[in-house]
């Protein structure tokens, strides 16, 4: 399942709309990415979303 080890963001679910204004169901998915992090002097492989990806970089 694709979800973030840092923030636990996960898919979402919600509607498209089609021209009629008809509801069918869909899914949002989060963009997950295998990125290597330096915790505790040691490099850990993690699957991250960007936007923890980006504030792990502020850091």
């Amino acid at each position: 399942m694709a979800k973030c080890e840092n923030c636990g963001k996960g898919p979402m679910f919600g509607n498209h709309r089609s021209f009629s204004m008809r509801a069918t169901r869909r899914m949002f998915k989060p963009n997950i990415q295998r990125v290597r992090v330096l915790e505790n002097g040691v490099y850990v492989r993690k699957k991250l979303c960007t936007k923890c990806i980006k504030t792990l970089a502020k850091a």
